[in-house]
């Protein structure tokens, strides 16, 4: 990923202290999850734990120490009304994306942090913490590696992440188990669908990315951190993530609100505007 300039290296050692960032936060989630953790609701209906807040707090200190200027916006900060000024670069933070599989004992969440540029993801780190499996993207490298960690958090080697090419028979999509809805499957009525698997939190865009699947859509609400980290993992490796009108998602609107999106491999898919309900607003800010 170095070119050799200094700014090559300083992006280097960001994403390093990153990645090391989001295995730590994923360290005490594993703590909590094996030692087990009160649940709360918040005002949106979705569960909150003492992991989120933790996790949290840890990527928050690191990010105030590495990047002072840059303004964070954090999933459970936001809730809580602190919003920042987003004018230029921010982080966009989901401590623990995946709190209702958490929750219910399932494995497939994770740890997300981006650093959005000029309305996009320039580079982003996913950490699935009881898979032991780090994602990691820069986009402005069109670099994208994984790592498995050990449970020490020490990151292995890195492998290359690249999305598989464009197929020619049937394709593998990935879906939601928790937000499943007629007009997803109206909508993938329209492709030849061979294999589809569900999964919960960002790893759904990162199996795109790291070429197990083609096709992600997701026909309702997210926010801006639940997809930012995995959208530039995804970007890095080839693919893309769009808007429901089909546009490359643009990061920083001002609710940090997406109504969906459709996440590909190598492949162009129809919008998912003409298939979608109308949709609530964002609970934030």
């Amino acid at each position: 990923m170095n070119t050799g300039t200094s700014q090559d290296a300083a992006r280097c050692e960001l994403i390093g202290h990153l990645a090391k960032t989001a295995v730590s936060a994923g360290l005490t989630i594993m703590r909590h999850y094996e030692a087990g953790c009160a649940v709360k609701t918040k005002p949106d209906q979705s569960p909150v734990t003492a992991a989120d807040a933790d996790a949290e707090a840890i990527i928050l200190r690191d990010l105030a120490e590495l990047a002072p200027d840059v303004p964070v916006i954090a999933e459970e900060a936001m809730a809580a009304g602190d919003v920042p000024d987003t004018a230029g670069r921010f982080f966009l933070v989901d401590p623990l994306d995946g709190t209702k599989e958490f929750v219910e004992r399932r494995d497939d969440f994770t740890v997300n942090i981006a650093l959005v540029e000029h309305h996009s993801p320039s580079l982003g780190v996913v950490y699935a913490p009881a898979h032991r499996q780090l994602y990691v993207g820069d986009v402005m490298a069109g670099v994208a590696w994984t790592a498995t960690v050990d449970a020490d958090g020490t990151i292995g080697k890195p492998a290359p992440l690249r999305i598989r090419a464009c197929p020619t028979g049937d394709l593998s999509v990935v879906a939601s188990k928790s937000h499943n809805t007629p007009e997803t499957d109206a909508y993938l009525a329209q492709f030849q669908v061979g294999e589809r698997v569900s999964c919960g939190s960002s790893l759904k865009i990162c199996r795109i990315a790291e070429g197990r699947a083609d096709l992600y859509p997701r026909l309702g609400p997210t926010c801006e951190w639940d997809i930012g980290a995995g959208d530039a993992v995804l970007r890095a490796a080839g693919g893309r993530l769009l808007a429901p009108d089909g546009e490359l998602m643009r990061y920083g609107k001002p609710d940090f609100f997406n109504p969906g999106f459709v996440a590909a491999g190598d492949l162009a898919p129809t919008p998912i505007e003409p298939f979608m309900r109308v949709q609530a607003r964002a609970p934030y800010p």
